[in-house]
């Protein structure tokens, strides 16, 4: 019988080691629908041959991917290389694909093949108003007689390299283009609500909304064939894996690109589904798609996750912080300053700067609302600390309590109401801020946001949206019942009195 046991733990042991020796290939995409089906197409394929596959998708634009494939948070996902030319290693001023090659390579990264299209940017604008105005080519938009035209670009095109500045000094181009989403400004043009903005040449929405593109007749733009960038370790760490991925090269023109793109933005086709019968028509897979769990009850977990350890973390940190500003007040300039100062950071630019530092995923995340949780509870606790009136101060000492039992027992519970407010305000704001966090892949309600704004689709905007605002409301009467337990009762009618 013994030795039946020994057999069975022996076999258990060797299970665990061989699982945890399975490579788990972790695939990225950036935040376009584009990216994303290629993500699943990828993550299909590695499931196809047996290995575990993370899919990380939405993850923002190029550079925060990009800086997590360097930092190892994901082993490969689809790029193109006129971003990585001119945009990615501009630096380094490529000139053909041996000197991409060599310079991905001093990064311990590597390309495939290309997969068969040529995603290239260009300007475009409804079909009827280029007629109307004789627009065919992007050196028309120079004429002086277009110069009040209403240009919307996506933020990533008005600040990258090979975007606006580069083609505005091409074109001379003199006219000041709005910061628009790239999904939004398709909108924007449907409803006249501005004239030109920058595509993809394989959108759905250029056909789908009878776009005309416009000739880059200068020849700006470099191709950008799309390309699975990789880390190189892969190629020894999981080579068959990176075998069964690399058969997508080729695969895919630009027609079928369009086509796939059009079935999730224009037929809301999930993405997964839409990999699936890519790859059913045209490799012959017949791949399982497994169950999704429930969209609500995993942003929901994942949101209550963010918000509550960030901000137990920040009661933990501010509250010592708030009461050091109290007991010695040039300290507290410091401490005010410093945490006013982080406060007006914007939440994206923070969430960027963590990634070298924490990878993608939750941790950024937390961290960035933690930081964004300290003003409101040291300015509640310290206003709370203040306020107290100087006769009881005084009577605690005659009393002959000392610091620390008047802090406790007379400073702190006096004090509770402010510092609660400061909790709270802290809590209602991580709510709120939490959302981006789905642009590191942190998950939380920002997810369903953001894939609304990709497909158009507002009932799934609102899926983010109104459960997000309903747990702001729930934490804000929460924190209101707990001032029945935590804040003395003498305070609570004192306030009702005054109010």
């Amino acid at each position: 019988m013994h030795r039946l046991v020994v057999a069975i733990v022996v076999w258990n042991l060797a299970g665990m080691i061989d699982a945890q020796d399975a490579p788990v290939v972790r695939i990225g995409s950036k935040a376009s629908i584009e990216n994303i089906v290629l993500g699943e197409i990828l993550a299909h394929l590695a499931r196809e041959g047996g290995t575990p596959a993370e899919h990380n998708s939405s993850l923002g634009g190029t550079q925060i991917v990009y800086q997590a494939l360097l930092k190892g948070d994901i082993d490969i996902y689809p790029e193109y290389t006129g971003t990585l030319i001119a945009e990615v290693l501009q630096s380094e001023k490529i000139r053909s694909e041996d000197e991409l090659q060599a310079a991905l390579a001093r990064h311990e990264l590597a390309i495939s093949r290309p997969l068969g299209f040529n995603n290239t940017y260009a300007l475009g604008l409804r079909e009827e108003r280029a007629a109307e105005l004789k627009i065919e080519k992007v050196s028309d938009l120079a004429r002086a007689e277009h110069g009040e035209l209403k240009l919307a670009f996506s933020d990533e095109f008005i600040r990258r390299g090979d975007g606006w500045p580069g083609l505005a000094n091409a074109y001379k181009l003199s006219h000041r283009p709005k910061t628009m989403d790239h999904n939004l400004a398709y909108r924007g043009i449907v409803s006249k609500q501005i004239d030109v903005t920058d595509l993809y040449s394989t959108d759905a929405e250029v056909k789908y909304y009878k776009l005309r593109v416009l000739e880059d007749d200068r020849g700006y733009f470099p191709e950008y064939n799309c390309v699975l960038l990789y880390r190189r370790d892969l190629t020894t760490r999981a080579p068959q894996v990176l075998q069964s991925l690399l058969r997508l090269e080729g695969q895919i023109d630009n027609a079928t690109m369009s086509e796939i793109n059009a079935q999730v933005k224009i037929d809301q086709m999930p993405e997964t589904k839409a990999a699936a019968e890519f790859l059913a028509n045209k490799m012959q897979l017949n791949i399982s798609m497994p169950r999704q769990p429930s969209v609500f009850l995993t942003t929901t977990r994942d949101h209550l996750f963010l918000v509550g350890l960030s901000l137990a973390a920040a009661i933990l940190v501010a509250l010592p912080l708030g009461i050091w500003s109290y007991k010695w007040p040039k300290l507290g300039h410091v401490i005010l300053g410093v945490v006013g100062i982080i406060q007006t950071l914007p939440s994206m630019a923070v969430l960027v700067f963590m990634i070298p530092l924490l990878g993608i995923g939750a941790w950024p995340a937390i961290t960035a609302l933690f930081l964004y949780s300290l003003l409101p509870i040291v300015r509640g606790t310290v206003t709370g600390l203040r306020e107290i009136p100087g006769n009881l101060k005084e009577s605690a000492i005659v009393l002959g309590l000392p610091p620390r039992a008047r802090l406790w027992l007379v400073e702190l519970p006096m004090a509770s109401r402010s510092i609660l407010a400061g909790i709270k305000t802290a809590a209602v704001i991580n709510v709120g801020t939490a959302t981006i966090g789905a642009l590191i892949g942190a998950g939380g309600y920002g997810e369903p946001i953001l894939a609304g704004l990709r497909l158009n689709n507002v009932p799934l905007i609102l899926q983010g949206a109104v459960p997000a605002a309903l747990l702001a409301l729930l934490v804000q009467a929460g924190f209101e019942a707990m001032e029945l337990f935590l804040v003395p009762r003498g305070l609570r009618m004192a306030a009702a009195g005054k109010g």
